[in-house]
Parts: C-alpha cells; structure tokens; sequence
C-alpha cells in the first residue's frame, strides 16, 4: 500500500546514469542498503537497452528492490510495467495519459510529473497517487528539462492538489533537499547525486537526516 513517506529518498537510475567503473545493479543495492525509500527505473538515452534485455535488468532490479520492501517503479514504459508486474508506473507531461491506462494499474502506483500550474491544470489526477514537482534547479540528468521551477512551486501546487503526495525531483543534492522539505514537499528524488556518488551510503544518510530535520 502506497503511503507518503515513500517518497522521501526516491532514486532514478538507468544504465546511462551509473559511472562507467560500476554497474546499475551494485549501485542500487548499495542504495538500498543505505535506507532509499523507493526506486524508480528509467532507461533512457542513445545507449539505453532495450526489448529482452531491458526487460531482464527491469526484472532482477525489482526483484532486488523487493529483498528489501522497497516498491520498485518504471518511468514512463507501460508495457514493460506490466508485463513484469511492477509495483507502479511514473509518466510525464508528454507520455502516456494517465486515464488510457489507469484500469490496467489500480492496485499499483501512479506518478505524474506536473512541473507548474499551467500543466497541473491540463493532468488528470483522478488517478494519480503523487505528483514529481520541477525541476527544482537546473540539471543534467535529463536533456529535456525545463527551466528550475524552484521549491516555492512546491506550495503553490500544494494549494491546488491538497493533501496530494509530491515529491521534488531536478537537479537535488544534499546541499539543497533541505529547502524542498522544507517548502512542503513528501520527499525528494535523485539521479545523480546517487547514482555518481563515491559515498552511497553517507549520501543517502544525509538526505534521509534532511527529511527528518523538516517534519
């Protein structure tokens, strides 16, 4: 059952995202040993796997996620969620509309990007479970991001969706993840603060301190 607090430490990765002397699979254990709270997959890029042997690594990634109870996400490729019956989805402004297939996922958890006010009034979130709020400065990781909405998007969305999960995604690190808290939101998300670390473990403690700094 998906709760809030899921969201505090939500890691992204793909194979793209991994330093060329570590693979996706010693990161994401070392993530989770480390105490992240939700894993989200995205495969993405000119390099990125695809077909079988994207679905193999989806497959031993979740089920390394499951050792340790933590709820295992694909960005974006519904097909792929479904078929190796994953615990959610997360899709953005520009992918797959919620509604089309919604039905197929209603025991599961549904993310949606909604970076402003302006895209929240065009989502349907009837089904939705939390809201990616950002980018809340600028980032690398994603080469079609949009200009930084910063945190104080966090309570302006706050006042439309309510008591609605989000969490704040875009170019966080462990210097800034406090002030996203801080401006209301459930929990941060990450790439490559993670993901390039070369101290997984003190990383994910410190974003983890931050969280509990701002209850």
């Amino acid at each position: 059952m998906f709760k809030a607090t899921d969201l505090k430490v939500y890691f992204i990765c793909g194979t793209q995202d991994v330093k060329s002397d570590r693979t996706i699979h010693d990161v994401l254990k070392e993530a989770l040993e480390a105490g992240i709270t939700l894993f989200q997959f995205r495969e993405k890029g000119p390099d990125a796997l695809q077909g079988e042997e994207k679905r193999q690594l989806a497959e031993t990634l979740m089920a390394l996620c499951h050792q340790y109870d933590v709820p295992f996400i694909v960005n974006d490729d519904i097909a792929l969620a479904k078929a190796i019956h994953a615990d959610g989805v997360h899709v953005g402004q520009d992918d797959a509309t919620v509604a089309d297939f919604a039905t197929e996922f209603e025991d599961k958890i549904i993310g949606l990007s909604v970076g402003n006010v302006e895209e929240y009034q065009h989502s349907d979130l009837t089904h939705v479970d939390y809201i990616g709020v950002g980018p809340m400065y600028a980032t690398q990781s994603k080469d079609d991001a949009n200009a930084p909405v910063g945190p104080e998007m966090i309570p302006t969305l706050r006042e439309y969706v309510g008591d609605l999960p989000i969490v704040a995604i875009g170019g966080i690190a462990t210097n800034n993840a406090q002030d996203c808290f801080k401006a209301g939101a459930d929990g941060v998300s990450v790439i490559s603060a993670i993901a390039q670390s070369d101290d997984i473990k003190s990383t994910v403690a410190n974003f983890l301190q931050s969280a509990k700094e701002s209850q």
